[in-house]
Protein backbone atom coordinates (compact mmCIF):
# COMPACT_ATOMS: atom_id res chain seq x y z
CA UNK A 1 0.00 0.00 0.00
CA UNK A 2 1.36 3.50 -1.27
CA UNK A 3 0.87 6.39 1.40
CA UNK A 4 0.12 9.50 -0.57
CA UNK A 5 -0.72 12.87 -0.87
CA UNK A 6 -2.89 14.39 -3.28
CA UNK A 7 -3.68 18.07 -4.10
CA UNK A 8 -7.13 18.65 -3.26
CA UNK A 9 -7.51 22.22 -4.31
CA UNK A 10 -6.06 25.14 -4.73
CA UNK A 11 -4.91 27.58 -1.74
CA UNK A 12 -5.72 31.03 -1.39
CA UNK A 13 -3.60 32.63 0.87
CA UNK A 14 -1.51 30.03 3.05
CA UNK A 15 -2.64 26.54 2.25
CA UNK A 16 -4.03 24.58 5.27
CA UNK A 17 -4.38 21.00 5.77
CA UNK A 18 -7.51 20.67 3.32
CA UNK A 19 -5.56 21.82 0.46
CA UNK A 20 -4.17 18.28 0.54
CA UNK A 21 -5.46 14.89 0.91
CA UNK A 22 -4.34 11.81 2.88
CA UNK A 23 -4.37 8.43 1.28
CA UNK A 24 -3.34 5.14 1.30
CA UNK A 25 -3.53 2.72 -2.43
CA UNK A 26 -2.79 0.04 -3.83
CA UNK A 27 0.81 -0.45 -5.65
CA UNK A 28 -0.21 -0.95 -9.08
CA UNK A 29 1.68 -3.76 -11.28
CA UNK A 30 4.64 -2.72 -13.06
CA UNK A 31 4.64 -2.72 -17.08
CA UNK A 32 7.48 -3.63 -19.23
CA UNK A 33 10.90 -0.96 -18.30
CA UNK A 34 9.63 0.29 -15.17
CA UNK A 35 10.80 0.71 -12.13
CA UNK A 36 9.47 0.68 -8.04
CA UNK A 37 11.12 3.22 -5.96
CA UNK A 38 10.48 3.75 -2.22
CA UNK A 39 11.10 7.09 -0.87
CA UNK A 40 13.28 7.73 1.71
CA UNK A 41 13.58 11.35 1.98
CA UNK A 42 11.18 14.26 -0.14
CA UNK A 43 12.29 17.41 -0.57
CA UNK A 44 10.26 20.70 0.88
CA UNK A 45 10.56 23.50 -1.02
CA UNK A 46 8.63 27.05 -1.65
CA UNK A 47 8.35 26.87 -5.37
CA UNK A 48 5.80 23.80 -4.40
CA UNK A 49 3.87 27.18 -3.59
CA UNK A 50 3.66 28.31 -6.97
CA UNK A 51 3.45 24.93 -8.71
CA UNK A 52 -0.56 24.57 -6.74
CA UNK A 53 -1.31 27.96 -9.16
CA UNK A 54 -3.17 27.46 -12.29
CA UNK A 55 -1.05 29.98 -13.89
CA UNK A 56 1.80 30.38 -16.38
CA UNK A 57 5.04 29.32 -15.05
CA UNK A 58 7.84 27.40 -15.72
CA UNK A 59 6.32 23.85 -15.36
CA UNK A 60 2.75 23.03 -15.36
CA UNK A 61 0.37 23.12 -12.12
CA UNK A 62 0.04 20.18 -10.11
CA UNK A 63 -3.41 19.43 -11.14
CA UNK A 64 -6.26 18.66 -8.71
CA UNK A 65 -6.46 15.38 -7.66
CA UNK A 66 -3.08 14.57 -8.48
CA UNK A 67 -0.07 13.69 -6.23
CA UNK A 68 1.69 17.02 -4.81
CA UNK A 69 4.72 16.92 -6.79
CA UNK A 70 8.02 16.94 -4.97
CA UNK A 71 11.74 16.20 -5.15
CA UNK A 72 12.67 12.70 -3.45
CA UNK A 73 15.25 10.50 -2.77
CA UNK A 74 15.04 6.73 -2.49
CA UNK A 75 16.00 3.04 -4.09
CA UNK A 76 14.45 0.71 -6.30
CA UNK A 77 13.00 -2.37 -4.60
CA UNK A 78 11.65 -3.75 -7.95
CA UNK A 79 12.59 -3.40 -11.94
CA UNK A 80 10.81 -4.99 -14.43
CA UNK A 81 13.90 -5.14 -17.21
CA UNK A 82 14.90 -1.53 -17.05
CA UNK A 83 18.00 -0.41 -19.17
CA UNK A 84 19.59 1.54 -16.29
CA UNK A 85 18.20 1.01 -13.10
CA UNK A 86 18.49 -2.21 -10.83
CA UNK A 87 17.09 -3.11 -7.51
CA UNK A 88 19.42 -1.79 -4.95
CA UNK A 89 20.14 1.42 -6.70
CA UNK A 90 19.93 4.82 -5.29
CA UNK A 91 17.70 7.66 -6.85
CA UNK A 92 16.55 11.07 -7.24
CA UNK A 93 13.77 11.90 -8.91
CA UNK A 94 10.57 13.89 -9.13
CA UNK A 95 8.39 11.38 -7.19
CA UNK A 96 5.92 13.44 -5.77
CA UNK A 97 5.09 13.30 -1.57
CA UNK A 98 4.21 9.58 -1.82
CA UNK A 99 6.30 6.55 -0.41
CA UNK A 100 6.52 4.29 -3.47
CA UNK A 101 7.01 5.99 -6.67
CA UNK A 102 6.67 3.53 -10.47
CA UNK A 103 8.87 5.36 -13.18
CA UNK A 104 9.68 4.49 -16.59
CA UNK A 105 13.14 6.47 -15.54
CA UNK A 106 12.52 9.73 -16.67
CA UNK A 107 13.51 12.63 -14.48
CA UNK A 108 15.60 10.08 -12.69
CA UNK A 109 19.21 9.93 -11.95
CA UNK A 110 21.32 7.33 -9.73
CA UNK A 111 23.31 8.68 -7.02
CA UNK A 112 26.18 6.57 -4.67
CA UNK A 113 25.33 7.15 -1.22
CA UNK A 114 28.24 5.80 0.22
CA UNK A 115 29.73 9.39 -1.34
CA UNK A 116 27.08 11.43 0.81
CA UNK A 117 24.11 10.82 2.97
CA UNK A 118 20.74 10.78 1.24
CA UNK A 119 19.29 14.09 2.45
CA UNK A 120 22.29 15.84 1.06
CA UNK A 121 21.53 14.84 -2.62
CA UNK A 122 18.43 17.08 -1.81
CA UNK A 123 20.05 19.79 -0.61
CA UNK A 124 23.57 21.14 -1.69
CA UNK A 125 23.98 18.25 -4.36
CA UNK A 126 20.66 18.23 -5.55
CA UNK A 127 18.19 21.62 -6.25
CA UNK A 128 19.30 23.91 -3.90
CA UNK A 129 23.19 23.58 -4.72
CA UNK A 130 22.53 23.67 -8.56
CA UNK A 131 20.60 26.64 -7.72
CA UNK A 132 23.24 28.57 -5.85
CA UNK A 133 26.02 27.29 -7.84
CA UNK A 134 24.32 28.57 -11.10
CA UNK A 135 23.00 31.51 -10.06
CA UNK A 136 25.51 33.08 -8.00
CA UNK A 137 28.52 32.36 -10.81
CA UNK A 138 26.70 32.24 -14.03
CA UNK A 139 23.83 34.70 -13.41
CA UNK A 140 25.59 37.65 -11.10
CA UNK A 141 28.67 36.76 -12.86
CA UNK A 142 30.47 37.45 -9.32
CA UNK A 143 34.51 38.34 -9.82
CA UNK A 144 36.77 39.00 -6.50
CA UNK A 145 36.16 41.73 -4.99
CA UNK A 146 32.17 41.85 -5.76
CA UNK A 147 30.05 43.08 -2.62
CA UNK A 148 27.24 40.65 -2.22
CA UNK A 149 24.09 40.68 -0.21
CA UNK A 150 21.69 37.50 0.24
CA UNK A 151 18.56 37.61 1.67
CA UNK A 152 16.66 34.09 3.01
CA UNK A 153 20.67 33.96 3.73
CA UNK A 154 19.77 30.60 6.33
CA UNK A 155 17.99 28.58 3.50
CA UNK A 156 19.20 26.44 2.10
CA UNK A 157 19.75 28.26 -1.31
CA UNK A 158 21.18 31.58 0.44
CA UNK A 159 23.47 29.50 2.93
CA UNK A 160 25.13 27.96 0.15
CA UNK A 161 25.36 31.20 -2.22
CA UNK A 162 27.10 33.58 0.52
CA UNK A 163 29.52 30.44 0.89
CA UNK A 164 30.45 30.45 -2.72
CA UNK A 165 30.75 34.01 -3.16
CA UNK A 166 33.00 33.98 0.08
CA UNK A 167 35.40 31.25 -1.76
CA UNK A 168 35.28 33.46 -4.98
CA UNK A 169 37.31 36.37 -2.95
CA UNK A 170 33.48 38.26 -2.48
CA UNK A 171 32.36 40.30 1.08
CA UNK A 172 29.15 38.76 1.97
CA UNK A 173 26.37 40.03 4.18
CA UNK A 174 23.40 37.64 4.85
CA UNK A 175 20.03 39.48 5.43
CA UNK A 176 18.02 36.38 7.92
CA UNK A 177 15.28 36.18 10.26
CA UNK A 178 16.19 36.13 14.04
CA UNK A 179 19.80 36.09 16.54
CA UNK A 180 20.13 32.68 15.71
CA UNK A 181 20.68 32.31 12.46
CA UNK A 182 22.69 35.82 12.12
CA UNK A 183 25.08 33.97 14.51
CA UNK A 184 25.06 30.97 11.94
CA UNK A 185 25.68 33.16 9.53
CA UNK A 186 28.59 35.06 11.25
CA UNK A 187 30.09 31.96 13.32
CA UNK A 188 29.49 28.68 10.79
CA UNK A 189 29.50 30.11 7.46
CA UNK A 190 31.72 33.09 7.52
CA UNK A 191 29.98 35.82 6.30
CA UNK A 192 30.96 39.48 6.86
CA UNK A 193 27.53 40.84 8.32
CA UNK A 194 24.96 39.93 8.90
CA UNK A 195 21.00 42.02 9.33
CA UNK A 196 18.54 40.58 11.61
CA UNK A 197 15.61 41.41 9.77
CA UNK A 198 12.95 40.85 12.65
CA UNK A 199 14.92 43.08 14.87
CA UNK A 200 16.87 45.76 12.72
CA UNK A 201 15.30 48.42 10.17
CA UNK A 202 16.34 46.69 6.94
CA UNK A 203 17.17 50.62 5.35
CA UNK A 204 18.83 51.66 8.40
CA UNK A 205 20.89 48.26 9.17
CA UNK A 206 21.74 48.37 5.22
CA UNK A 207 23.14 51.74 5.07
CA UNK A 208 25.30 50.95 8.44
CA UNK A 209 26.79 47.41 7.27
CA UNK A 210 26.52 48.32 2.57
CA UNK A 211 28.53 51.56 3.16
CA UNK A 212 29.90 51.01 -0.19
CA UNK A 213 26.60 49.98 -1.71
CA UNK A 214 26.57 45.81 -3.00
CA UNK A 215 27.40 44.68 -6.76
CA UNK A 216 24.92 42.12 -6.69
CA UNK A 217 22.00 41.18 -4.22
CA UNK A 218 20.54 37.29 -4.48
CA UNK A 219 17.18 38.16 -3.95
CA UNK A 220 14.90 34.60 -2.35
CA UNK A 221 12.26 37.36 -0.34
CA UNK A 222 11.06 39.81 -2.78
CA UNK A 223 8.83 42.52 -1.04
CA UNK A 224 10.06 45.28 0.66
CA UNK A 225 13.66 43.24 1.39
CA UNK A 226 14.30 43.62 -2.47
CA UNK A 227 12.93 47.09 -2.67
CA UNK A 228 15.24 48.42 0.02
CA UNK A 229 18.37 46.40 -1.56
CA UNK A 230 17.72 48.30 -4.33
CA UNK A 231 18.78 51.81 -3.04
CA UNK A 232 22.26 50.09 -2.32
CA UNK A 233 23.44 48.76 -5.90
CA UNK A 234 26.34 50.34 -7.53
CA UNK A 235 27.33 51.08 -10.92
CA UNK A 236 26.71 47.78 -13.52
CA UNK A 237 25.67 45.66 -10.07
CA UNK A 238 23.48 42.52 -10.78
CA UNK A 239 20.19 41.58 -9.11
CA UNK A 240 19.74 38.01 -9.43
CA UNK A 241 15.82 36.98 -9.05
CA UNK A 242 15.95 33.37 -7.49
CA UNK A 243 12.51 33.69 -5.15
CA UNK A 244 9.88 35.66 -3.46
CA UNK A 245 8.91 33.90 -0.74
CA UNK A 246 7.50 36.95 1.18
CA UNK A 247 4.94 37.00 -1.50
CA UNK A 248 4.19 33.49 -2.39
CA UNK A 249 0.89 33.33 0.14
CA UNK A 250 -0.36 37.09 -0.24
CA UNK A 251 -4.08 37.09 -1.36
CA UNK A 252 -3.69 40.80 -3.06
CA UNK A 253 -1.24 41.93 -5.39
CA UNK A 254 2.16 40.94 -4.93
CA UNK A 255 4.16 44.37 -3.74
CA UNK A 256 6.67 45.18 -6.82
CA UNK A 257 9.71 47.13 -6.27
CA UNK A 258 9.18 50.90 -6.31
CA UNK A 259 12.86 51.70 -6.11
CA UNK A 260 13.45 49.69 -9.72
CA UNK A 261 14.80 53.28 -11.26
CA UNK A 262 17.99 52.25 -9.14
CA UNK A 263 18.81 49.80 -11.79
CA UNK A 264 18.59 52.89 -14.57
CA UNK A 265 21.11 54.89 -12.78
CA UNK A 266 23.92 52.20 -11.80
CA UNK A 267 23.13 51.02 -14.89
CA UNK A 268 22.13 47.46 -13.25
CA UNK A 269 20.82 44.33 -14.53
CA UNK A 270 17.86 42.60 -12.89
CA UNK A 271 17.29 38.75 -13.97
CA UNK A 272 15.26 36.16 -12.92
CA UNK A 273 17.21 32.50 -13.16
CA UNK A 274 15.56 29.02 -12.80
CA UNK A 275 18.00 26.63 -11.95
CA UNK A 276 16.03 23.72 -14.91
CA UNK A 277 17.92 26.10 -17.71
CA UNK A 278 21.60 24.45 -16.33
CA UNK A 279 20.62 20.86 -16.01
CA UNK A 280 23.13 19.55 -18.91
CA UNK A 281 25.89 21.06 -16.30
CA UNK A 282 24.60 19.65 -12.83
CA UNK A 283 27.27 16.78 -13.39
CA UNK A 284 29.86 19.51 -13.32
CA UNK A 285 28.87 21.49 -10.77
CA UNK A 286 28.28 18.96 -8.40
CA UNK A 287 31.92 17.81 -8.78
CA UNK A 288 33.23 21.10 -7.27
CA UNK A 289 30.34 21.64 -4.86
CA UNK A 290 31.51 17.86 -3.82
CA UNK A 291 35.26 18.92 -3.86
CA UNK A 292 34.64 22.01 -1.76
CA UNK A 293 32.67 20.16 1.07
CA UNK A 294 35.32 17.11 1.22
CA UNK A 295 37.68 19.79 1.54
CA UNK A 296 35.92 21.77 4.77
CA UNK A 297 34.99 25.00 2.48
CA UNK A 298 31.02 24.57 1.91
CA UNK A 299 28.77 23.50 4.63
CA UNK A 300 25.25 22.25 4.96
CA UNK A 301 22.36 21.50 7.05
CA UNK A 302 19.57 19.96 6.86
CA UNK A 303 16.47 20.21 9.08
CA UNK A 304 14.16 16.58 8.87
CA UNK A 305 11.26 15.98 9.86
CA UNK A 306 9.30 12.54 9.71
CA UNK A 307 5.78 11.22 8.64
CA UNK A 308 3.99 12.12 5.17
CA UNK A 309 1.07 12.34 7.79
CA UNK A 310 2.91 15.42 8.82
CA UNK A 311 3.48 16.98 5.34
CA UNK A 312 1.38 20.14 6.03
CA UNK A 313 2.80 21.08 9.31
CA UNK A 314 6.51 20.52 8.41
CA UNK A 315 5.20 23.06 4.81
CA UNK A 316 4.38 25.71 6.92
CA UNK A 317 8.04 26.14 8.28
CA UNK A 318 9.43 27.28 4.78
CA UNK A 319 7.06 30.55 5.64
CA UNK A 320 7.30 30.79 9.31
CA UNK A 321 11.19 30.61 9.27
CA UNK A 322 11.00 27.76 11.77
CA UNK A 323 14.02 25.86 10.44
CA UNK A 324 17.98 25.78 9.30
CA UNK A 325 18.94 25.15 6.10
CA UNK A 326 17.43 22.72 3.87
CA UNK A 327 13.66 21.57 4.92
CA UNK A 328 13.17 17.84 4.27
CA UNK A 329 10.90 15.34 5.39
CA UNK A 330 11.76 11.35 6.44
CA UNK A 331 9.47 8.43 4.62
CA UNK A 332 11.42 5.99 5.94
Amino acid sequence: MNKQLLLDKRPEGMPDKDTWRYETNPIPELKEGEVLIRHHYISLDPAMRGWMMDRKSYVPPVEIGEVMRAGAIGKVIKSNNHPNFKEGDCIVSWGGVQEYEITSGENCYKVDETLAPMPKYLGVLGMPGMTAYFGILQVAKIKEGDIVLVSGAAGAVGSLVGQIAKLKGCTVIGIAGGKHKCDYLLNELGFDEAIDYKSEDIMEALHAKCLKGIDVYFDNVGGEILNAALTKLRLNARVVICGAISQYNNKKEVIGPSNYLSLLVNRATMQGMVVLDYATDYGKAAQEMGMWMMQGELKSREDIYEGIENFHETFLRLFSGDKMGKLILKVI
